[in-house]
C-alpha cells in the first residue's frame, strides 16, 4: 500500500509541539520547550540543565542505530535528524524528520532494552542529551523534579502509543478510521 512509504510521524514526532525560531536560546530554554520538562519552574531546570550533556554530530553520524541499547534521550538545538527502522526486506523506512525543540529516544529513560529504529544526523547537528543514569540519582536526590519529568514521560509515551496504534490501524486496514 503506497500510505506506508509516507514518513509516520506520528511514532516520534512531538505532539502538541510548538516552534520558535532562535538561535541563541539557552539550555535551559531549549529544555523548556521540551514537553517533557515543560512543568517544571525555571529552578528545577536550571537543575536539569546542569546534568545533561551537550552532543555535536557531522552529517551522516548516527546519534543510536537500531539494536544498539539506550542509555539517553536527545532534544535537538540545531540541526536535522532522520529516524528510519529497516522494513522486513531489509530497505529503509523513514519514519520521521526531527529537527530544533524534537526530542527522540526517550524510552531510553526507562531502560536499556535495545533502540527499536536508528537516528542519524542529515546536516551537522548539537543535541543534547539527558541520560537515564542521571534521571535515576535525580531520583534519589530530587524526587519531587524527577517525579514530574517520570509523569510527562507517561502522558507522552501513552499519547504516542494512541497515535501508533491507529497509524497501525490505517495501514492494516486500508483506510482512515479516525473520527
Amino acid at each position: 500500500m503506497e500510505d506506508t512509504d509516507k514518513k509516520i510521524n506520528t511514532f516520534w514526532g512531538n505532539i502538541f509541539s510548538s516552534r520558535k525560531d532562535s538561535d541563541s536560546d539557552s539550555d535551559t530554554d531549549i529544555l523548556r520547550k521540551c514537553l517533557i520538562f515543560q512543568k517544571l519552574s525555571r529552578r528545577e531546570l536550571k537543575k536539569i540543565a546542569n546534568i545533561i550533556y551537550e552532543r555535536k554530530y557531522s552529517a551522516g553520524e548516527h546519534l543510536f542505530e537500531k539494536g544498539q541499547p539506550g542509555a539517553a534521550m536527545f532534544i535537538l538545538k540545531k540541526g536535522l535528524i532522520k529516524v528510519v527502522a529497516t522494513d522486513r526486506d531489509g530497505g529503509e523506512m523513514e519514519l520521521a524528520d526531527l529537527q530544533a525543540e524534537d526530542f527522540l529516544g526517550e524510552l531510553a529513560l526507562l531502560d536499556d532494552s535495545p533502540r527499536s529504529a536508528s537516528a542519524r544526523a542529515i546536516e551537522d547537528t548539537e543535541a543534547l542529551a539527558f541520560f537515564r543514569e542521571d534521571l535515576y540519582r535525580l531520583l534519589d536526590t530530587n524526587p519531587d523534579i524527577a517525579s514530574k519529568i517520570f509523569k510527562e514521560l507517561a502522558i507522552i509515551i501513552g499519547q504516542r502509543l494512541k497515535a501508533s496504534n491507529e497509524q497501525l490501524l490505517y495501514i492494516t486496514v486500508g483506510k482512515d478510521k479516525r473520527p
